[in-house]
């Protein structure tokens, strides 16, 4: 009788249905720039999905319809209730939490969905967070340390644990398309923990300077997955044309998406330093693209069709990135070449 461990699921990410699914990410409803009758059918939609915590709260401007399925073997348990649904698979787990903005305070609905978070991950058999997804409006309203974005950050301080920035897990944080009064946290969470990457041309996030706000952003710039695998997984943060700390080409959405490659390109060599592997940008398994302005979407394809990702695999996505100069944001999942 062969007795021999089976080897664990690896992560999956697909543009269709997928079984085992941990989590299937929708987005908002497609819309074209200047289509008001497009943009009505948006916000009916948006409505109509306002309490769910698996939707991602941006208006889907172009690619894959379908969404994103993640998977990686059989679900075992799920469940949706009170505003959190979860998924358990054998080596990972999928958590969403949404928390209800009380009079529009951000600081505090985040504080209190990163407890949420912490409370249902740390005691469960998969306790380590390896990636974050952060959504919530109006990212960059308020000056100085009033922004929205520095009340999240400080909330979200508040709520983790001593663990969580040992290291931080990959994150992005993302303004969402319309108003939702809520703040959305999806996790994955594993068995085991990923290998936290940083990108050697960028400053890590948890080392801003005060300029930045009174808290640090508490992200790495990326994760490492299975490793032990022929094929292990690189999860992408939200990625901007930031050099060191400081944001690069102010006012040319062109010269941001080109810095913003070179730096997602820089995170991928460094992935296949530690991986001992190689990734590249033709190695994408969904990418997805965060505009400010949907006027420019035409521009942002472009410049994404003359790079080696591969078209078919990338989502537009109206939302806001958290520096207010910043016009785009990318964030992917890559799947080393055996």
């Amino acid at each position: 009788m062969n007795t021999e461990p089976t080897a664990p699921a690896r992560l999956r990410i697909t543009h269709a249905e997928c079984d085992g699914a941990l989590i299937r990410f929708q987005f908002g409803a497609q819309t074209q720039p200047g289509a008001a009758g497009a943009l009505r059918e948006a916000t009916d939609a948006q409505e109509r999905a306002a309490d769910n915590p698996l939707r991602i709260p941006c208006t889907r401007l172009a690619g894959p319809a379908f969404g994103e399925c993640w998977s990686a073997g059989a679900v075992s348990e799920s469940a949706e209730t009170c505003g959190a649904a979860w998924a358990h698979g054998d080596q990972y787990a999928m958590v969403a939490i949404s928390v209800d903005e009380a009079a529009g305070d951000i600081e505090q609905a985040a504080e209190q969905a990163y407890q949420r978070l912490i409370t249902c991950v740390r005691p469960s058999e998969h306790p380590y967070l390896l990636r974050i997804w952060n959504y919530f409006s109006a990212i960059n309203q308020g000056d100085g340390d009033g922004e929205r974005y520095r009340r999240f950050c400080v909330g979200r301080a508040q709520g983790v644990d001593g663990s969580f920035n040992d290291p931080p897990p990959a994150a992005t944080a993302i303004g969402a398309s319309h108003a939702t009064g809520k703040v959305q946290v999806i996790a994955l969470c594993a068995r085991v923990p990923a290998i936290a990457l940083e990108n050697p041309r960028q400053t890590p996030a948890w080392r801003y300077p005060r300029e930045f706000g009174p808290v640090s952003p508490g992200f790495s710039r990326g994760a490492l997955l299975d490793v032990d695998s022929d094929t292990p997984c690189l999860l992408a943060s939200g990625t901007a044309s930031i050099v060191g700390h400081v944001s690069r080409h102010v006012d040319d959405v062109r010269a941001q998406l080109v810095e913003s490659l070179a730096n997602l390109e820089a995170l991928l060599a460094e992935g296949t330093a530690r991986a001992k592997c190689n990734f590249s940008l033709g190695d994408c398994a969904a990418l997805r693209v965060y505009l400010r302005h949907p006027t420019d979407l035409a521009l942002a394809q472009g410049v994404i069709a003359a790079s080696a990702l591969p078209a078919e695999r990338v989502v537009y996505l109206h939302g806001d990135v958290c520096r207010r100069e910043l016009a785009v944001e990318l964030e992917g999942v890559f799947v080393a070449r055996p």
